[in-house]
């Protein structure tokens, strides 16, 4: 059990009606009345978001969640085969189950899987990624003055905003968390 008053954002929760992940929350003290707390849940299976408030100092379940890190080899059909470092088991994980960061998913890549009751609930990606451009329209000389964006396909088939002077095979990184261009590698 945890004190609402210790939440953060990421960790997950155990309630009556499934496993919850903590979106936002926030603290709020009126001049008159107890205090509570504003939170934003998002179910783990579904992904669907709720508000939910607590009473400060109010006690939930926090989910125990084995983290697994595992490799990405390759897709088979729809399913996506991850192997387990450690046991060298190979899991087969479908769309739902590794979620938005399918588009960032490279083969040979390292993640950890995030398994409830030896049920996979989820996958998590690093923050960022290098892939490399495969297609993105030819700068335009005097196009760079504001400093704009354009679009480019990567080598996962994800589609970033980039600046005008990232060219066909660079290699950029990528935030996963917000589908941003961070930086020419």
């Amino acid at each position: 059990m945890i004190s609402v008053n210790d939440l953060k954002n990421g960790l997950t929760l155990d309630l009556d009606n499934g496993l919850w992940t903590v979106v936002e929350f926030l603290h709020v003290k009126p001049g008159k009345g107890a205090a509570f707390v504003r939170t934003k849940l998002k179910n783990v299976e579904s992904g669907n978001v709720i508000e939910k408030t607590f009473r400060a100092g109010e006690k939930v379940a926090k989910a125990m969640l084995d983290r697994r890190e595992m490799q990405y080899l390759y897709k088979e059909g729809k399913d996506y085969v991850m192997m387990d470092n450690e046991t060298y088991e190979q899991l087969q994980l479908t769309d739902a189950q590794v979620g938005d960061g399918i588009k960032y998913l490279k083969e040979n890549m390292i993640v950890q899987v995030l398994m409830h009751d030896k049920r996979i609930i989820g996958v998590d990606i690093p923050a960022h990624v290098e892939l490399e451009v495969v297609d993105t329209p030819p700068a335009e000389k005097g196009n760079t003055a504001q400093g704009g964006t354009k679009p480019a396909t990567l080598e996962t088939g994800a589609v970033v905003q980039v600046p005008f002077f990232v060219s066909n095979g660079d290699v950029i990184r990528v935030d996963t968390r917000s589908n941003e261009y961070l930086d020419r590698v």
